[in-house]
């Protein structure tokens, strides 16, 4: 049986990550010859920091599967029709996006990457893009999702 160890390390960027090794010494052996780099950025500048305790007793017995739980019917649901609650739970959703995201119109491409990238503090935003920019965002690794325009939001 092969035991690992695990070390959080740190690049010169300032990502964090983990690290799987034979031993401390193999660390500081593939640390010397350069073989460790940021999975995030390519750095090849990286430190071991301290991390919290870790036990590997083993892998935890079988947990008996959860029971879905049925969502219950708030009582302004009560005697409605499946398409009306439907509206409803649509309606509650939407008013949740637009009250906890800000909107950034067409600028949505160019701030969803600044977020991204660290360069300004992480926030939900919506806004419009073209096909071809989503496109770059997702080949990018940018987690983005399309959603339908709303009314008025064409210009």
């Amino acid at each position: 049986m092969c035991q690992m160890i695990v070390f959080d390390l740190l690049c010169a960027v300032g990502h964090r990550f983990e690290g799987w090794f034979g031993s401390a010494e193999d660390f500081a052996s593939q640390k010397q010859r350069k073989l460790l780099a940021c999975p995030s950025c390519g750095s090849v500048d990286v430190e071991r920091v301290p991390s919290a305790s870790r036990m590997n007793l083993g892998a935890p017995g079988p947990k008996p599967p959860k029971k879905p739980e049925t969502p219950g019917k708030t009582p302004d649901m009560e005697g409605k029709d499946p398409f009306a609650i439907a509206q409803m739970l649509y309606s509650r959703m939407l008013d949740e996006l637009l009250t906890k995201s800000e909107d950034v119109g067409k600028e949505f491409p160019a701030e969803a990457r600044r977020i991204y990238y660290q360069e300004t503090p992480a926030r939900a935003i919506r806004g419009l893009a073209t096909e071809e920019e989503h496109k770059e965002l997702v080949d990018e690794g940018i987690p983005v999702a399309r959603l339908p325009v709303l009314p008025g939001r064409l210009n």
